[in-house]
């Protein structure tokens, strides 16, 4: 097992010597005895360089299986997220804890927020996820949405369809719409999840910046063809249409034996990011640290961005070096995954919370971390230790009622600006 580099790149990888046919997708009959199946991310006729589609090659075909059947949501929401009205007031939330029953990465995720509408492939929903318990006979995919995972604590194991991912804090997971995956855990973990209903992420143009920078495509992971033959009875959950459905399989539907094309899941190592930042004076905008964009209709505004802020040389001269004070019409969910967020010294933005800055209400730096960056005196500081990130929406982002009720919900953030 092992991977291969360079994002959207057309790989192909076998398990077993022969799994690939030679010269064409779909023979007749398979050397070994395989199912040919194309697994398509977009339509057959999207221009070839947006087009995602691989061809797998598996023991039992995805259509062998017995009728899926509704089960309960639990905690996960998806659009309209209508529950509660939403709020322009600045919302920020502890850490969940992480449970104390056994739970599974599936069965601990948590809706925080969303927007626009999964059945017209637009907006997306924010979740956060505890668990304690490894997947072992279950699995999941998701027909709504890619997921982007954000490991906080403690490492995941992604056994997807198409191969294993090993993912920990400081690195990201993408598992594309439609790929079966469970996840092995080795104690408590917690992290946050985006599940983008709408165009695939991809990497941002450069413009200006020129053809380095920020995140580069061969430091995208996709993982070697993998598989399992396992008979027995097992659970596959699908979120559909915003609601989970369970079927019954009497094989692992892990069963690629080898793959080739270019639609597959990834991983990326936040710590290979190269920042661009001002050598000069003024904090630049977010967007120059945007890791992976999801496009929408309206050109330069995106259906979501991820953006992270990690170590980085603060050098501005005679300069506010801290994120200045804001009002955006895009929406801001952040999470921080280690260390202290440089606009939020005063505490209570911790590694595991998150906040929430919608259309237009006005946010920064709280009241101790400006008093003190208005003061200081100004030398080039390496701002090391931190990792923080930025889910950026173009629908305002509804918090779920949950969100709204739990106890991890801080009702004095208005507070951090007493003062100013």
């Amino acid at each position: 097992m092992g991977y291969m580099s360079g994002f959207g790149n057309d790989f192909a990888t076998e398990a077993e010597k022969g799994a690939l046919p030679v010269g064409q997708n779909s023979p007749q009959k398979h050397p070994l005895n395989l199912h040919a199946e194309q697994f398509n991310g977009t339509a057959f006729t999207a221009p070839r360089h947006l087009n995602k589609r691989s061809w797998l090659y598996r023991l039992h075909p995805s259509v062998v299986h017995r009728p899926y059947e509704r089960i309960d949501n639990g905690l996960i929401r998806s659009t309209p997220f209508n529950e509660v009205e939403t709020t322009p007031n600045q919302l920020r939330w502890s850490p969940l804890p992480i449970p104390t029953a056994p739970t599974t990465f599936v069965g601990g995720i948590v809706t925080m927020a969303g927007s626009g509408d999964l059945t017209t492939q637009s907006g997306v929903a924010i979740h956060v996820y505890a668990a304690n318990t490894s997947m072992t006979d279950e699995f999941f995919y998701n027909a709504d949405g890619e997921l982007l995972v954000v490991p906080q604590q403690g490492s995941l194991r992604f056994l997807t369809e198409m191969g294993i991912i090993d993912v920990e804090p400081l690195e990201i997971c993408v598992i594309p719409r439609g790929v079966k995956f469970r996840v092995e855990v080795n104690g408590p973990v917690r992290g946050y999840i985006l599940e983008n209903y709408g165009a695939l992420l991809r990497l941002p143009d450069l413009g200006p910046i020129g053809a380095n920078g920020l995140a580069y495509p061969r430091d995208f992971l996709y993982p070697e063809a993998w598989y399992e033959n396992r008979k027995g009875e097992f659970l596959v959950t699908a979120k559909f249409q915003g609601n989970l459905w369970q079927g019954a399989y009497d094989h692992s539907p892990l069963n690629v034996v080898g793959w080739h094309g270019n639609y597959a899941p990834y991983k990326y190592d936040l710590r290979n990011f190269q920042c661009i930042n001002s050598v000069s004076f003024d904090h630049p905008d977010p967007s120059i640290y945007t890791v992976l964009t999801s496009p929408s209709d309206s050109p330069g505004t995106a259906n979501a961005d991820f953006a992270i802020f990690p170590p980085r040389w603060m050098v501005a001269e005679h300069t506010f070096r801290p994120p200045w004070f804001h009002r955006n019409f895009m929406n801001e969910y952040m999470g921080l995954i280690e260390g202290v967020y440089d606009a939020k010294e005063g505490g209570g933005f911790v590694p595991g919370g998150s906040s929430l800055h919608n259309c237009m209400s006005g946010h920064g730096p709280d009241y101790e971390t400006y008093k003190k960056m208005s003061e200081i005196d100004l030398k080039p500081v390496k701002l090391d230790g931190t990792m923080a990130f930025m889910f950026e929406t173009r629908f305002v982002s509804r918090p779920t009622a949950f969100a709204m009720s739990c106890a991890e919900l801080q009702s004095d953030y208005w507070e951090a600006w007493k003062g100013l």
